[in-house]
């Protein structure tokens, strides 16, 4: 069982750059897959950004050169660095584990909301 905790949202204006931060419990996360997903109002949640417990990354085309995932493995934690925000990113950011490096994503956490309005 992997729990995940994310904070880090907030208010942001176009143009600026918040920090996410997803800790996850478990012994075995060196070697979790972790995504960030991201669902805004009245649409379907999407797949943003995925990690490997070995750092490889895979960026949807809307964020490629905005976003950074990263992970410290040492603390659990995964990180999602988003700069150059876009009103358009405003949704709700969920992050997510799964053991294997395809198919569902069976553990998520509780969501943070980012905003990005002037």
């Amino acid at each position: 069982q992997v729990q995940l905790v994310e904070s880090g949202g907030g208010l942001v204006q176009p143009g600026g750059s918040l920090r996410l931060s997803c800790a996850a419990s478990g012994s075995i996360f060196s070697r979790t897959f972790m995504g960030w997903h991201r669902q805004a109002p009245g649409k379907q949640r999407e797949l943003v950004t995925t990690i490997s417990g070995g750092g490889a990354t895979y960026y949807v085309d809307s964020v490629k050169g905005r976003f950074t995932i990263s992970r410290d493995n040492a603390k659990n934690t995964v990180y999602l660095q988003l700069n150059s925000l876009k009103p358009e990113d405003t949704a709700v950011y969920y992050c997510s584990a799964r053991l294997s490096p395809s198919g569902r994503w069976p553990y998520w956490g509780q969501g943070t909301q980012v905003t990005v309005s002037s």
